[in-house]
């Protein structure tokens, strides 16, 4: 996340209570960023438990390799 004096609200004379207040909105949307992030893991992980696992074409597949040309 890129956080710059452009994109905060303009809070000019304020001193150190703008800083707190930018450093609230940061943390507001890292908390935001964060569960968005959770979500997204949680439907992933939930998808891939619905999907049926891969099926053995054959046990002895690969075992025999030709390296000889």
């Amino acid at each position: 996340m890129n956080i710059s004096g452009n994109n905060l609200p303009a809070m000019s004379g304020a001193g150190p209570s703008g800083e707190v207040y930018s450093a609230s909105l940061a943390k507001k949307q890292q908390q935001a960023d964060g569960k968005a992030a959770l979500a997204l893991i949680e439907a992933a992980g939930s998808s891939a438990g619905a999907q049926s696992p891969a099926k053995s074409t054959t046990a002895s597949l690969g075992n025999n390799i030709n390296v000889y040309v």
